[in-house]
């Protein structure tokens, strides 16, 4: 159980930094036109926001720390 609170607090830790340094992103698929069943859609690449790198990386922290402190 401990090294996969380690474990698990560096990954998510590791993908917090990525987000927190602006390299997240992820696709959305609008629909520009719909006439019918036809359709016209457009996909783009969205920033995911810093915050939730920042929220990453504090609960990453938490978790590996409390792998790190656990006993036994």
């Amino acid at each position: 159980m401990r090294a996969v609170l380690i474990i698990l607090g560096l990954a998510v830790l590791a993908a917090g930094v990525w987000v927190a340094l602006g390299h997240g992103s992820y696709q959305a698929t609008d629909t520009l036109v719909q006439i019918g069943s036809a359709k016209i859609t457009a996909t783009h690449d969205k920033a995911i926001p810093s915050w939730m790198g920042i929220v990453g990386i504090a609960v990453g922290a938490v978790l590996a720390l409390g792998g790190f402190l656990r006993k036994g």
